[in-house]
């Protein structure tokens, strides 16, 4: 059984049918991909994985299933999101943020535990730990907001459009620190329009559109499929 197991997912927006019935499996300790254009359903998909939106079918965290439960349960038994656009708390410090993030953490040291393998994943936030969130440049916020849905060591990390407004260095930088939450055990899914880029360092991936999964494979496979390649790497015949 994977890790997290998605089955006939369907959600809507009034009459408009977002995601339409979809299957994905997320193994454990592993990286998947979900790509796809802008209003493939992606965003969505993860907002119902956590519950931020109301949906239909059965998403299941090993054994249990947690469709329909609220945000901060799903955050509890494991699943923890970084949102689009970061969202962090602009007038707090950057430690504020951490620490908000491990509202779900009750022991000392399992939380000191945590902060220290935040700080060592992302260097520069404990450079900046007193800070005010607000005046980091972009490629720190989008650190702090990986870092703030680390701080409640989830057993899946969803991550929504990491990459989006960075420049290609910064992407870089933090694709290689994905890389290494996934080495320590963490499991991974992650939306992103950066196809290429997110294939190469993904293990499995699903590619979105409209609502309905279109393809689905090993990274090393999509990456070299010419549907893929004309689709959404940009590099059409």
């Amino acid at each position: 059984m994977a890790l997290l197991e998605v089955r006939n997912l369907q959600v809507n927006y009034g009459p408009i049918q977002a995601v339409k019935g979809i299957d994905l499996d997320v193994e454990k300790g592993t990286l998947v991909a979900l790509l796809g254009a802008n209003g493939a359903g992606k965003t969505t998909t993860l907002r119902a994985i956590t519950g931020m939106v109301k949906a239909y079918g059965s998403v299941h965290l090993g054994e249990t299933e947690i469709l329909g439960q609220r945000g901060y349960k799903t955050a509890r038994m494991g699943v923890n999101m970084s949102p689009e656009g970061r969202l962090i708390f602009a007038g707090l410090t950057v430690e504020e943020n951490l620490k908000a993030g491990a509202y779900c953490i009750k022991s000392a040291k399992q939380y000191q535990k945590n902060m220290d393998r935040v700080q060592e994943l992302f260097p520069i936030l404990r450079e900046r730990r007193r800070q005010q969130a607000g005046t980091l440049s972009g490629g720190e916020q989008q650190m702090l907001a990986i870092g703030r849905a680390l701080m409640a060591d989830p057993e899946i990390l969803l991550l929504d459009e990491p990459s989006l407004g960075l420049a290609p260095l910064i992407i870089q930088d933090i694709f290689k620190t994905l890389q290494a939450i996934r080495s320590e055990g963490t499991t991974i899914l992650m939306v992103e329009q950066n196809a290429l880029a997110t294939l190469k360092i993904a293990d499995y991936g699903y590619v979105l559109e409209l609502g309905k999964i279109s393809m689905h494979g090993p990274a090393s496979q999509l990456v070299r499929d010419e549907r893929l390649i004309e689709a959404y790497l940009g590099n059409k015949k």
